[in-house]
């Protein structure tokens, strides 16, 4: 079955980076687009990032733009999200998504 599993995150200072990761497992991987989404407390599930399958055409939140960069590994069947400048208001649990799935969450806090 679609697997997802994130890692990566961690409590960080304003102005600080942490690189998310995603592995997958369970479906064929460079045939679907991925996705990162967050969620702050009190708020709803928001997309952050996406990355397409094929050549890997990126998105990007206007609020992570310039920030963030989403990108992939086939071979390895990994996604991540390389997050630098980090805001308070970055801070929520990320998820990882991709054919229609979704991972558990890994938490971002960033706190001076």
């Amino acid at each position: 079955q679609v697997q997802l599993v994130e890692s990566g995150g961690g409590l960080v200072q304003p102005g600080g980076s942490l690189r998310l990761s995603c592995a997958a497992s369970g479906f064929a991987f460079s045939l679907y687009s991925m996705s990162w989404y967050r969620q702050a407390p009190g708020k709803e599930r928001e997309l952050v990032a996406s990355v397409s399958s094929g050549v890997g055409f990126t998105n990007y939140a206007d609020s992570v733009k310039g920030r963030f960069t989403i990108s992939r590994d086939n071979a390895k069947k990994m996604v991540y999200l390389q997050m630098n400048s980090l805001k308070p208001e970055d801070t929520a649990v990320y998820y990882c998504n991709g054919k229609q799935s979704w991972g558990q969450g890994t938490q971002v806090t960033v706190s001076s």
